[in-house]
């Protein structure tokens, strides 16, 4: 019989399994023999970091950054609002009532030379601390909104470059990026409100890299913005996540957390409050994608560990964890890092 006829009499069935036989990739069951390997990075929680005092009751958490010893500065808006714990979660410090708006705290940086640096959204100022709580500059004038070289209006974050630079995301009450010398001397701004390049609506959250570039996330635009230090557009990054918090690492891998892209709601003219989703990326310094995943999010007073609620802060430290605040659930929370 020839190879054609015998392709015509036999059952379309038999001809679908004759190329898979004796290629082993079926088991005797019928099941194929995947590999089962690991190649994604993971995050656990941490379900017992950190340690916090018993009389301790945190509010919203904003703000969390990681020093070059791996301890753990969160801010929150409750009393005392800065308080310090080790990698392992143990309870080292606290300090900021008599300075800090008692819910007037944003986000939080450490400079290259360990100060740390608040925002406050109340009294509309960016303050410099030494790492025991110490004020040592004051950036705006307390109390008192504006628009000049000496007022702030509800300031959302802070980056330090490594010759000392500060630049300001004045985003809540301004749209502007504000830049200062290393003892608080106003140079010069960029920005007002719109969506055009160079515009912003509600820029929330700033960071350098090693070469002065400055992004910022300007939130109700769906996207990360990037200028040189003296404000020149070079880059807009769209429709990939509606950023909350930025993180800049020492190999100038940023990180963003934050949801995915979303459109102003009809019914109460809000973008991203709350969040559909809660996603975290990691870009490199010419916005290519390097690191995606999520987390479950939280239903309001009902969030569980490992679960975040309008996930606000990221911050890393030197082993790859990443430590998380959100508003909504009022925690900080420490995922592990675990590679494939």
């Amino acid at each position: 019989m020839s190879s054609r006829r015998l392709q015509r009499t036999l059952p379309v069935a038999a001809l679908l399994v004759v190329p898979f036989l004796g290629t082993g990739l079926l088991r005797a069951g019928g099941e194929p023999k995947y590999p089962h390997v690991n190649l994604a990075i993971n995050y656990q929680v941490d379900a017992k970091w950190p340690a916090k005092p018993k009389d301790y009751v945190w509010g919203h958490m904003p703000g969390v950054a990681v020093d070059a010893s791996d301890n753990v500065y969160v801010f929150t808006r409750s009393s005392p609002p800065v308080q310090v714990y080790d990698a392992s979660g143990k309870f080292l410090r606290a300090w900021g009532d008599k300075t800090i708006a008692p819910l007037g705290a944003h986000h939080i940086k450490i400079d290259h030379e360990g100060y740390v640096w608040t925002t406050d959204i109340l009294d509309h100022t960016v303050e410099k601390y030494s790492a025991d709580g110490k004020l040592l500059l004051t950036i705006g004038t307390k109390g008192k909104p504006g628009r000049d070289e000496t007022h702030l209006n509800r300031p959302t974050d802070v980056a330090i470059t490594a010759a000392g630079d500060i630049y300001v995301s004045d985003g809540y009450g301004n749209a502007r990026i504000v830049h200062f010398d290393k003892n608080g001397k106003y140079l010069h701004e960029w920005g007002e409100l719109g969506h055009k390049p160079g515009m912003f609506s509600i820029p929330h959250a700033i960071a350098v890299d090693s070469k002065g570039h400055v992004y910022v996330a300007d939130r109700n635009n769906v996207r990360i913005q990037v200028f040189d230090g003296k404000g020149k557009f070079l880059a807009e990054w769209k429709n990939l996540i509606v950023p909350w918090g930025f993180c800049m690492t020492k190999n100038d891998e940023l990180w963003v957390c934050g949801s995915s892209p979303m459109q102003w709601r009809k019914e109460d003219g809000a973008l991203g409050c709350p969040p559909k989703d809660q996603i975290f990326m990691k870009f490199n310094t010419d916005g290519k994608l390097l690191q995606l995943f999520t987390l479950p999010k939280g239903i309001d007073g009902l969030e569980r560990v490992g679960e975040v609620n309008w996930v606000h802060c990221i911050a890393v430290d030197s082993r790859g964890n990443l430590y998380l605040g959100d508003i909504k659930g009022k925690k900080a929370q420490k995922f592990i890092m675990q590679m494939p």
